[in-house]
C-alpha cells in the first residue's frame, strides 16, 4: 500500500512542498494529495496590488500540478482528526474524509479583527483573493464618483503600509489615511522611518499616529481618544490569525492556535503532522519564534520537505536554515524599503530605499511566483524509494 501524503493548502509553502516531494519520492511508494479551497494559486504577497487595481497572475493549480502525479482536491478543510489520521473536507459534492499517513499543514492565516466591534461587518481586508476583489470593487465605485472618496487603512504593519501606498499611487483621486497604533514604522531604523514618511507625503497619505481604533462603522471609525475618522472604505490590516482547525483536532497549539513544532517542523504532539508558515510556531536559529511572513514560510517549508524525505527514505534528516533576515516593503510601484534585522530581530542602522529596493522586492515576487507555480522543476528520472521505517511515537519525536 502506498504511503499517503496529504498537503493542506496550496499557497507558497504548500505548492512548494508538494512539488518537491513529488520530485524526490518514488510514485511507486507514495501518493500525494493537495487540498485547496480555490482552483488557482494566490499570490498573497500581491493581494494589496490586486485590490488597488493591478492585474496579477493566478496560475490554475490543475495546470501547476499537471504531469506531476499530484492529486488535486478542490475543497475546504473543515476538520482534522490526527488520532484517526483523517481530514474532513467540504466541496460542491458534499465533501467527505481523506485519510493520510503523513499530513502537511499549510493553511496559513487570515485577517482578524481581534474583537473590535464592526471590523468583521464593515471593514475590508487583503488577506485572501475574494476579500481583495471586494475591496477593489469598492474602490472602483468610489473612483467613479465626482467627489471621490476616503480610504482608511487601519494598521501600520507591512501589509498596512503596502496597502496604503499602493492605493494612494494607483488611485490618486482618493484620499488615503493610514492609522498607526504607535509611531509610524516603529520597527524600522531611523533612516527607513524617515524614508517611509517622505513616501507618505509624496503620495498624499495622511498619517494618524498613536491612535487605537475601538470600533468600525459603515462610514467612520471610532478611536479610543473619542475622535471619529470618516471613511468610505475601511481596510483592516491590524492583525492576522490562524483558523481553529488544528486546536479543535487536538494538536498541541499556542494560545493563538499555531501548531507547536520541533526543529524539523514536526508537531510535538503528533509526529505524523508537519506544519509550516503562519500555521506553525517554530523557533528560528536565533532562538526566537519565527514571525508570520513569506520568508518564514519558505524556510520552514524547506526544512519540512527535508525532514519528510529523510524520515520516509531512512536517510539522515538534515538541518536547514531557519532565519529571519529582514523586511522588504513596497511603497507603490517605484519605491520601497529593504530593512535588515539583527539576531535579536531589531532593525540594523542601514537600509536600502527607493527604486533599488523596489526592484529587489519585484524580483522576490517574481521568484516566489515561479518557484510556486513550477514546483517540480522537471521531474528527475530517478526518485527515492521509501524505506521500511516503523511509525514514530509522540514520545520518540519529542525526544
Amino acid at each position: 500500500m502506498k504511503h499517503r501524503i496529504v498537503v493542506l493548502g496550496a499557497g507558497y509553502a504548500g505548492a512548494y512542498v508538494a512539488g518537491n516531494l513529488a520530485r524526490r519520492l518514488s510514485p511507486a511508494d507514495t501518493e500525494i494529495t493537495v487540498v485547496n479551497a480555490e482552483p488557482d494559486f494566490v499570490q498573497r504577497l500581491r493581494l494589496h496590488q490586486l485590490a488597488a487595481g493591478r492585474e496579477i497572475e493566478a496560475p490554475q493549480l490543475a495546470e501547476v500540478f499537471a504531469g506531476t502525479g499530484i492529486r488535486l482536491r478542490l475543497a475546504r478543510v473543515t476538520a482534522v482528526d490526527p488520532e484517526r489520521r483523517a481530514v474532513t473536507v467540504a466541496d460542491a459534492g458534499g465533501g467527505g474524509e481523506i485519510g493520510y499517513d503523513t499530513l502537511f499543514y499549510a493553511l496559513g492565516s487570515h485577517g482578524a479583527g481581534h474583537g473590535v466591534p464592526g471590523a468583521a461587518e464593515h471593514a475590508f481586508d487583503v488577506s485572501a483573493r475574494p476579500a481583495a476583489l471586494r475591496l477593489r470593487e469598492r474602490l472602483d465605485g468610489l473612483c467613479g464618483r465626482d467627489e471621490g472618496g476616503s480610504v482608511l487603512v487601519v494598521g501600520d504593519g507591512l501589509t498596512g503600509i503596502e496597502t496604503a501606498t499602493e492605493i494612494a499611487e494607483a488611485r490618486p483621486g482618493l484620499s488615503v489615511t493610514l492609522v498607526a497604533r504607535g509611531e509610524l514604522g516603529a520597527p524600522l531604523s531611523a533612516g527607513a522611518r524617515g524614508h517611509l514618511r517622505r513616501a507618505c507625503r509624496r503620495l498624499g497619505i495622511t498619517v494618524v499616529e498613536r491612535t487605537r481604533v475601538e470600533a468600525v462603522e459603515a462610514t467612520r471609525v471610532l478611536c479610543a481618544d473619542g475622535t471619529a475618522l470618516a471613511s468610505d472604505a475601511t481596510v483592516w490590516t491590524a492583525g492576522f490569525a490562524v483558523g481553529p482547525i488544528a486546536a479543535a483536532g487536538g494538536l498541541e497549539v499556542t494560545e493563538n492556535g499555531r501548531i507547536v513544532v520541533d526543529r524539523t517542523m514536526r508537531s510535538v504532539s503528533h509526529p505524523d503532522v508537519y506544519a509550516v508558515g503562519d500555521s506553525a510556531y517554530a523557533i528560528g536559529d536565533n532562538g526566537r519564534p519565527l514571525p508570520m511572513s513569506c520568508a518564514s514560510a519558505g524556510y520552514t517549508a524547506m526544512q519540512a520537505t527535508a525532514a519528510i524525505v529523510g524520515h520516509l527514505t531512512g536517510r539522515k534528516v538534515p538541518t536547514t536554515k531557519l532565519e529571519y533576515l529582514g523586511n522588504h516593503i513596497s511603497l507603490g510601484r517605484r519605491d520601497g524599503i529593504l530593512q535588515m534585522v539583527d539576531d535579536e530581530g531589531q532593525a540594523k542602522p542601514k537600509y536600502v530605499g527607493g527604486r533599488k529596493a523596489a526592484r529587489i522586492k519585484a524580483g522576490i515576487l517574481r521568484m516566489s511566483l515561479w518557484t510556486s507555480s513550477h514546483p517540480t522543476f522537471g521531474l528527475p528520472r530517478r526518485r527515492h524509494r521509501l524505506a521500511a521505517v516503523p511509525p514514530v511515537s509522540a514520545e520518540e519525536a519529542v525526544a
